[in-house]
């Protein structure tokens, strides 16, 4: 019974440390969102000597002065229409083109994988994808958010070993059948493939909704901004042209430039965590299948 005991004390020893270490690693993750959610609800009176996630006084001014604002407005809606269209073109050309490098008889296929992965790893550089998009015509337009990235290499490779990990049986029924290749693809595969079209478009979302470099270099207009670009420059250069908090309505006590900081930070994060919850159930199963098979 004494080894028995030991093992028994061992097993609960690690359960309640690993048990702390999650503790602790989710508090101090959820720390600082809690903060700046409680930041955006305090009124702009209050002091910001000592840290606190439960505000003294809750106000909405904080988040009334933003969404009421022309630049964070028109970075919505900018982002909202770049985060569509990019992550609609950017999954159906992935999918195109891991299925099409997931079939043996594709001629060379080896070779051609070999030349997508390599992008992988060597780029052309920034200048020479700055003058590549100013002589397409494309700068100032959200063209030039979407179609210099339209397929990530990685996102392809894991969309190809998923596909080469389905049975080969069902293309060849579906051939006797009589259905082509877009036929199988549309009407067999993708509905069969949905934990990896999940996994795809919330790596994609993500990424055209995090996205804020390319908005800088490529668009010069303030009205065709993204989201990211409006905020950087309230949190970051705190830009008082961008909020005009000089002229502050009957409200004017009720915000601050810290609180409409936060209050900022929230309204850019909160819509693409609210999407992840609808495509979780799939993701873990979309990522495990699409990375097992080389």
């Amino acid at each position: 019974m004494k080894p028995f005991a030991r093992k028994l004390h061992t097993i609960n020893t690690f359960d309640i440390v690993n048990a702390l270490l999650m503790l602790l690693i989710c508090i101090v993750t959820l720390y600082p969102f809690l903060y700046i959610l409680s930041l955006s609800l305090s009124p702009g009176d209050i002091s910001f000597a000592t840290l606190h996630i439960i505000p003294p006084k809750i106000t909405m001014a904080n988040f009334h002065k933003v969404l009421t604002n022309d630049f964070v407005i028109s970075g919505f809606v900018n982002t909202i229409i770049r985060t569509f269209l990019g992550t609609a073109l950017s999954l159906m050309a992935t999918i195109f083109a891991a299925y099409t490098l997931s079939k043996k008889y594709f001629p060379h296929r080896s070779f051609w994988t070999a030349f997508v992965v390599f992008t992988m790893f060597f780029s052309g550089g920034l200048i020479p994808n700055y003058l590549l998009v100013k002589s397409l015509g494309l700068m100032n337009s959200t063209w030039a958010l979407i179609l210099p990235g339209l397929i990530s290499t990685f996102s392809m490779i894991i969309a190809r070993n998923f596909f080469m990990a389905l049975p080969e049986s069902l293309e060849e029924s579906a051939k006797i059948d009589g259905a082509n290749d877009l036929h199988i693809l549309f009407r067999i595969m993708i509905p069969i493939s949905m934990p990896i079209i999940a996994t795809l478009t919330l790596w994609i979302a993500v990424a055209h909704w995090n996205a804020w470099f390319d908005s800088l270099i490529y668009i010069t207009d303030a009205s065709k901004q993204v989201l990211q670009i409006v905020m950087r420059r309230i949190v970051l250069e705190g830009t008082q042209q961008m909020m005009d908090l000089n002229a502050f309505d009957d409200n004017s006590l009720a915000v601050n430039p810290e609180t409409i900081k936060a209050a900022t930070i929230l309204v850019t994060i909160i819509p693409i965590i609210l999407f992840y919850p609808f495509l979780q159930k799939y993701f873990v199963k979309g990522v495990l299948v699409g990375s097992l098979k080389g």
